[in-house]
């Protein structure tokens, strides 16, 4: 069965295998003790650490170990503006970052913070430019930027971000979770998070750096361990085999990343051909080497990947329909895209060419199959004097769209189509429709000036 899904975790590399064995039987015991068990064990993690961090380009006294990259980074957000609360309690962070920032700084703000979410182009990258102007805000204690899109693979500008901060006196976290292991780490960072098990290595391993001379304190109660940054004792065996991945996975990288580069650009060039109205996500060229994201029309998204599951792939998505909270995905509403039948391709270094060739046969019967199943009755009237009313209040996404696709021809050129709907990702769905269609969006009206309760009219303008 392929694997698609690395971004979500690789599988476990073979020599970390090997080193998390051997480390079981020699590594088990406190590596806080004095006795010569405790002083193996403790050998074993003071060598993890040097290791990760000649590998991340930091010292080893920066290098604390958390249990996840999401406790790495809630820990550095929380402690990094805790440390700097004299500076001021506003954080700064792109639109796009990893939801355990997202979630550390709704905290952050219901303690009387301030938050501010530069946004993001239609390829997932921030502007410079723009964080620059976030950056000039009174009061900046903190600012934070993925090296890459967890989930359309776009690279973010973080060296230039990072001399940014560094002018402006502000320290910048950087979530380096999906690029770690496979690409140098960006400079600029004053606190550094990752996870082991994005590289290769076991779950249960997370890494959290903090530069010297960056002001922090950790937001839990005192504990002397891990340099009093994480509470608890350190999984030394996990760790071992965590840092055994990371280099080997950094001398595989040059090779690995060619060859996954070159199946993702196949991918991104042959699929839109061969399944109509899909489209690519993210940006083409600064990109993860591993990862494609993609969207389709008219499809719910859970169904495909359930499609795809019975057909051996195992792959991940991030769209409204494809879980049971039916909230679109924050990364593809900052991105302003198609937020349906959406598909995260991220390959593991086991990949093999056959599979790619497997999956370009595979999606277009998957995606076909789906798409039969949702042919919904029309809930609209006819069209009468150019305007045509389509009421799927209550139904959701793909409806909303899959309504307008089937019924737009029946308005004239320059008539207006009025999508009544409730569904959040009708709101990101039918602009994206728009412009994939070349017809015109022109905004939201109250659906009770077309006669219904409840929701909103989505209007949208025939131009051809």
């Amino acid at each position: 069965m392929p694997y698609f899904d690395a971004a979500s975790t690789a599988p476990l590399h073979p020599l970390a295998r090997q080193a998390l064995l051997s480390a079981l039987d020699e590594g088990w015991a406190d590596p806080a003790r004095l006795y010569r068990d405790g002083r193996r064990a403790r050998m074993l993690l003071d060598a993890a650490r040097e290791t990760v961090a000649a590998e991340l380009g930091a010292r080893p006294d920066e290098v604390a170990f958390t249990t996840s990259g999401t406790q790495g980074n809630q820990l550095a957000v929380l402690g990094a503006l805790a440390g700097n609360h004299r500076n001021g309690r506003h954080l700064v962070h792109s639109a796009v970052e990893h939801s355990s920032v997202l979630h550390a700084a709704e905290q952050h703000e219901a303690s009387g913070g301030t938050v501010a979410a530069v946004p993001v182009n239609r390829q997932g990258r921030v502007s410079p430019e723009a964080f620059a102007e976030a950056l000039r805000r009174p009061g900046t204690a903190l600012a934070v930027l993925q090296s890459a899109n967890h989930e359309v693979g776009t690279l973010q500008p973080v060296a230039e971000v990072g001399a940014l901060c560094a002018e402006a006196g502000v320290p910048l976290l950087v979530d380096a979770a999906q690029s770690a292991g496979r690409l140098d780490v960006p400079d600029g960072w004053s606190l550094l998070t990752a996870s082991a098990h994005k590289w290769g290595g076991p779950t249960g391993v997370g890494v959290l750096a903090v530069r010297k001379g960056v002001r922090y304190r950790s937001p839990l109660p005192a504990d002397e361990r891990e340099y009093g940054r994480v509470p608890g004792r350190v999984n030394v065996p996990a760790v071992v085999a965590a840092a055994v991945a990371l280099r080997a996975v950094r001398q595989e990288a040059a090779a690995v990343n060619a060859a996954q580069h070159a199946r993702i650009a196949r991918l991104r060039a042959e699929l839109p051909g061969l399944v109509p109205d899909l489209a690519v996500l993210g940006d083409p060229e600064r990109r993860l080497p591993h990862l494609l994201t993609f969207s389709c029309l008219y499809v719910d998204g859970e169904a495909l990947l359930h499609e795809l599951d019975r057909a051996g792939f195992a792959v991940s998505s991030g769209s409204s329909c494809s879980s049971s909270t039916l909230t679109p995905s924050h990364v593809l509403a900052a991105m302003g895209v198609l937020t349906e039948g959406n598909v995260r391709v991220s390959l593991p270094r086991e990949c093999e060419d056959a599979d790619v060739d497997l999956f370009l046969e595979v999606l277009p019967k998957a995606v076909a199959a789906v798409r039969a199943q949702l042919d919904p009755p029309s809930a609209g009237p006819a069209a009468a004097a150019g305007l045509l009313v389509l009421d799927t209040l209550g139904r959701r996404c793909p409806i909303p769209v899959i309504e307008l696709a089937k019924h737009f021809a029946e308005v004239p050129v320059g008539g207006v189509v009025a999508v009544l709907s409730d569904d959040e990702a009708a709101r990101l769905d039918i602009p994206a429709w728009c412009e994939m269609r070349a017809q015109q969006y022109f905004g939201e009206a109250p659906s009770s000036e077309y006669g219904a309760a409840g929701g909103v009219a989505y209007l949208v303008r025939r131009l051809n």
